[in-house]
């Protein structure tokens, strides 16, 4: 095939979006509603329920498989793209240096690398990028501090995390001797106790021969 058959066939640049929630209980909505506008076609919509501390996502990882020189990709906030800054700033360069797309962020103009081509623009697009990154990532360390606090303050008033504590019948282990003799079955021995036979067991797995 020649260089002019090869330019005839060459792909147009397209349009791609990044939309990113922590949890699939969180509503990806408000993104999406805002990335309208900008006609993405439904196929190059990408939609993640993932953590953004690191960009070990599985459908991060198929958008940059499809993203070729030229693309543009939108996302939201800067937040969406990540929240670890040095893992941010590795990959705003990755995407508009190797994979030569550009992107804009919706929240912050400024972030638009489809204007960005002269060296004072891309000073100040680079800027601006490291300082919201680095912010993203204290807001998530800030978030991690406040829940180990919480936990902490909680603890230190009785609460109690995880599973309630099973309450044990004053003759247990004597159910027990008698279930393990042989003298009653699992399922009589857990109604003696008035649980099921699976919190029985659950209680009693490496027992054998302590009582």
């Amino acid at each position: 095939m020649s260089k002019v058959q090869r330019k005839a066939i060459r792909r147009e640049p397209q349009c791609f979006a990044y939309v990113r929630v922590s949890t699939r209980e969180q509503n990806a909505d408000r993104q999406i509603i805002a990335l309208e506008p900008h006609n993405i076609p439904s196929a190059n919509l990408y939609v993640e329920h993932q953590s953004g501390k690191d960009f070990e996502r599985p459908r991060y990882k198929s958008m940059l498989r499809r993203l070729r020189a030229g693309d543009l990709l939108y996302i939201k906030s800067i937040d969406r793209l990540g929240r670890d800054y040095d893992e941010i700033v590795e990959q705003w360069r990755f995407l508009t240096k190797e994979k030569s797309i550009d992107i804009k962020v919706l929240d912050i103009p400024l972030l638009d690398t489809t204007y960005c081509k002269d060296l004072l623009d891309t000073f100040i697009s680079d800027l601006v990028l490291a300082v919201l990154s680095l912010n993203a990532q204290m807001e998530r360390e800030n978030t991690l501090l406040r829940q180990a606090e919480g936990i902490a303050a909680a603890k230190a008033k009785g609460v109690v995390f995880g599973r309630k504590p099973v309450d044990l019948p004053y003759d247990f282990e004597e159910i027990y001797r008698r279930w393990r003799g042989g003298s009653i079955s699992g399922d009589e021995a857990a109604r003696l106790c008035g649980f099921s036979v699976r919190t029985l067991y659950t209680l009693t797995a490496g027992w054998r021969g302590k009582m």
